[in-house]
């Protein structure tokens, strides 16, 4: 029997001399004590010797993903072909699948082959010839660097630092247009002060302004594809008989500049947005899929990365946010909140009111798991995230049925009626 054994400086193959000794597995551990009594178990047979630490890696990872590299295969078609007849003994069973699939040897993966890959991993400096010790550490140390760099993959699509810097500008964006609006909405108002109450929507009304200009203007200015049919007839009736003051054609320019940087920062906001929602369904797709984009990019924002909000229980997840109410709560011993951020998911704003903490509760437990997936998965589906959203969907279909079941009173006073019957029974039964 041959075994394959690999290192972190390359490909070792031994010749086991005493197959007898491998049946007695529980016993096998007492042969390899002193490298005299291991070499009397195996026998170095070739050592393939890694060039470097890209070479040491390329082959790690292979075996990592249950691969056969071509390091490996030259090596496997070199020396064992030439002893077909022979098993080789393997550490990984689906390695030993693709060995025997690809250069048709037969493979061996048992208990004892694993006793065995123990000994000699105990004994390798005295079994391993014409390999110092310290060239070794280094060697290993440099490939586990090298591999957990391979594992952690840092690749931009999984920097997470972009999302809490892109939710940050977005709710500075929102607060700018916000005042932004109300200060255009304000100072146009006391030129055409009627506009403000036609026009609801902010970006619209700014976009009308732009047009219009003075509102002298309105009736030769077309509007139609800004507003609809009904409420651009309804500005220019209003501009004929707008109680509005006269203003210079400076302070118009200044409006309309104000105007202008409200539509910009609205385009980049709606830019930004869309940015944001492509990172967090690449970076944390169950997360998106559980509560939304915006939540979860604020839950990942507050909790500092996407790791650290892997790091939290499910408990700490439902109040992330509400850290001062908590706190104010122990303080004065009153009852501790049921939500944080994560009352603005759509799961739980469409429950009721009476609901809202049991759905919270569930969607924190979902959220965490889902959150740990993204964060230490390597799988980058949201198959998990719609499957535990569907299961709360429907628990909050059943509690919101439930609860108008007891709302209605036909199966309340059917109760008291069976009740009744069956208590006038009983006094019945009792008399005779």
């Amino acid at each position: 029997m041959l075994v394959l054994f690999e290192t972190a400086a390359g490909y070792a193959i031994f010749k086991v001399l005493d197959e007898k000794k491998l049946q007695q597995v529980d016993s096998l551990w007492k042969e390899f004590e002193t490298p005299e009594k291991a070499n009397k178990i195996v026998k170095l047979k070739h050592f393939e010797k890694f060039q470097d630490t890209t070479e040491a890696l390329a082959a790690a990872t292979a075996l990592v993903e249950g691969k056969l590299s071509k390091n490996l295969k030259k090596v496997l078609k070199k020396i064992v072909a030439k002893e077909a007849h022979e098993q080789l003994a393997i550490h990984d069973a689906k390695l030993g699948g693709v060995i025997k699939e690809k250069l048709n040897l037969t493979c061996v993966h048992s208990p004892a082959v694993a006793e065995l890959m123990r000994g000699i991993r105990n004994q390798m400096e005295g079994l391993i010839t014409g390999l110092p010790p310290r060239e070794f550490s280094a060697m290993s140390l440099g490939l586990a660097h090298s591999l957990s760099r391979y594992k952690l993959k840092f690749s931009p699509d999984k920097v997470d630092t972009m999302i809490v810097q892109a939710i940050s500008l977005l709710d500075d964006l929102d607060k700018e247009l916000n005042n932004y609006i109300m200060r255009s909405r304000e100072w146009y108002g006391w030129h055409f002060p009627e506009l403000g109450k036609i026009i609801t929507d902010n970006l619209a009304y700014c976009k009308s302004v732009r047009k219009i200009g003075d509102r002298t203007n309105v009736v030769n200015t077309d509007l139609s594809d800004i507003l609809p049919e009904e409420v651009e007839a309804e500005v220019k009736l209003a501009a004929e008989i707008s109680m509005g003051t006269e203003v210079s054609e400076q302070d118009i320019r200044n409006i309309l500049h104000l105007c202008d940087q409200v539509i910009e920062i609205s385009e980049y906001r709606a830019q930004l947005y869309d940015y944001l929602k492509n990172r967090m369904m690449a970076i944390a797709p169950n997360l998106t899929v559980m509560v939304g984009e915006l939540v979860g990019a604020r839950l990942i924002s507050h909790a500092g990365s996407l790791l650290n909000l892997a790091k939290h229980p499910a408990s700490t997840v439902q109040i992330l946010g509400a850290e001062k109410a908590l706190f104010r709560a122990l303080k004065t011993r009153r009852d501790t909140p049921k939500y944080g951020l994560i009352y603005h998911a759509s799961l739980v704003g469409q429950t009721t009111a009476k609901n809202k903490g049991k759905i919270s509760r569930m969607l924190a437990a979902k959220t965490s798991l889902a959150v740990r997936y993204d964060a230490l998965g390597e799988d980058t589906n949201a198959e998990m995230g719609a499957e535990n959203r569907a299961k709360l969907e429907a628990r909050l279909r059943h509690l919101e049925e439930r609860g108008i079941r007891r709302i209605s009173g036909a199966g309340k006073a059917l109760a008291r009626a069976d009740k009744y019957q069956h208590k006038r029974g009983s006094l019945r039964s009792s008399k005779k």
